[in-house]
């Protein structure tokens, strides 16, 4: 009898318990669809993920380089100031963008891509274009200071596509207007960074392209076709090539070739798999002691799972789903054709590019070596991004209700310091 007593004691305690959790998990819900119905949940999420995601980076450079900066340069906070220095730099420009009006933006679009397009074409000329890591995609203006165009080239063809897209209105109606002068400059783009023998970045501006296509509605066969002329630009990109090729082969299994082209993988493999749930702590890695190649460029998340663990993965990867769900809902709701397909490219661009990274870390995807947004070293692709955050929070800020929000938060912030200076 005193164990039936027990017994009924206890489920009561664990029913109580149930619905004690049930309640707390719709409370989770409402508050969360309660922020996410407020004109400003867009601009909220997109500078939160993006700001934690940059902290993040700057904190696993620190740690993946410091061996790398100590025997290179003979300072193991060489990568780590170098990378600071181009946070600094991109922080304003990121800020004065996402305050310059939609249109002035539009106006400079033109000028952004046509600059673009030159520093692409100047990396063939002798004396100014760089060859790093087998890429001639690098001018070289002396000293520390190295640019990669095709990262510019990015955020120039999105701005000025969605430009061309915005001014033809009912012409888009005709798949001629669509096609032209977009899909030709976006083939010259990509055909001077295939030039340049940039796998992954062409790749990226290939999605792009097609994302920025599809937002538009374009014809089922038109879509078809470019999506078509892409996967044959890339196959035909890695059969071109031994090395390339070797890449994809020994991506099915790169054990076959352990001490080669197989090495990069497996390392970033073993340490993904070292870092169990919590990782081995901050600093703690094996593998950036020379083992693994790239370890605080193209292959940072490796290191970060290694350090952190399955959570630190899980939370990264968590922030790039909001930033890509944040960035997708400005593109949704907004009313101009401009910012829609501004926002979808700048979007595509970012979860293009880090599924690429993610999937070459992981072992899904061949590498073919493209740093992960925000998070790797590199300011040639850090600047282009940040800036691109910037355009989407300009977006953001166009939400409808978004404006009134932000005034009167202004003025509520004004009262406030005219309240402090009186009680002074």
């Amino acid at each position: 009898m005193a164990a039936d007593t027990r017994a009924g004691g206890q489920s009561r305690t664990i029913l109580r318990g149930d619905r004690s959790a049930a309640h707390t998990g719709r409370r989770l819900l409402e508050t969360v669809g309660r922020m996410l119905k407020s004109p400003l949940a867009s601009y909220h999420l997109i500078l939160g993920s993006a700001g934690m995601l940059l902290a993040i980076g700057l904190l696993m450079v620190a740690s993946s380089s410091s061996y790398y900066s100590e025997v290179r340069y003979g300072d193991e906070y060489y990568v780590l100031a170098r990378q600071v220095a181009w946070v600094l730099i991109a922080m304003p420009v990121a800020w004065l963008v996402s305050r310059v009006k939609t249109r002035t933006i539009r106006r400079s679009s033109v000028l952004v891509f046509g600059v673009a397009l030159l520093m692409l074409a100047l990396t063939y000329a002798p004396g100014v274009g760089a060859v790093v890591n087998g890429t001639q995609g690098w001018l070289d203006f002396g000293g520390p200071f190295r640019v990669q165009p095709a990262e510019i080239a990015k955020l120039g063809l999105i701005v000025w596509g969605a430009h061309v897209f915005a001014r033809k209105g009912k012409n888009l109606r005709q798949w001629k207007h669509i096609a032209v002068p977009f899909l030709p400059a976006a083939a010259l783009v990509i055909a001077l960074v295939v030039g340049q023998n940039d796998l992954g970045t062409s790749l990226i501006i290939m999605a792009i392209v097609l994302a920025m296509l599809w937002v538009l509605g374009i014809p089922t066969w038109l879509f078809n076709l470019a999506a078509g002329a892409s996967a044959l630009v890339g196959l035909f990109f890695v059969m071109s090539s031994q090395n390339r090729t070797t890449r994809v082969l020994t991506f099915l299994d790169p054990f076959e070739r352990a001490s080669d082209a197989g090495f990069q993988s497996i390392h970033a493999l073993y340490a993904l798999g070292s870092g169990g749930w919590w990782g081995r702590g901050l600093g703690a890695s094996r593998e950036k002691w020379g083992r693994l190649p790239e370890a605080h460029t193209d292959f940072i998340f490796a290191i970060l799972g290694e350090e952190l663990g399955l959570m630190g993965t899980v939370a990264v990867l968590g922030l790039f789903l909001v930033l890509a769900y944040a960035g997708t809902r400005v593109a949704m709701r907004t009313r101009d054709r401009f910012t829609c397909l501004a926002a979808a490219g700048i979007t595509a661009w970012l979860v293009a590019q880090a599924l690429v990274n993610l999937g070459s870390v992981l072992g899904l995807l061949p590498v073919i070596g493209v740093p992960l947004p925000l998070v790797s070293y590199g300011g040639s692709a850090l600047m282009p991004m940040l800036v691109a955050v910037g355009l989407l929070l300009r977006f953001a800020k166009e939400e409808p209700g978004a404006t009134e929000a932000l005034a009167a938060r202004r003025r509520a912030r004004r009262a406030r310091r005219e309240e402090m200076d009186v009680l002074r």
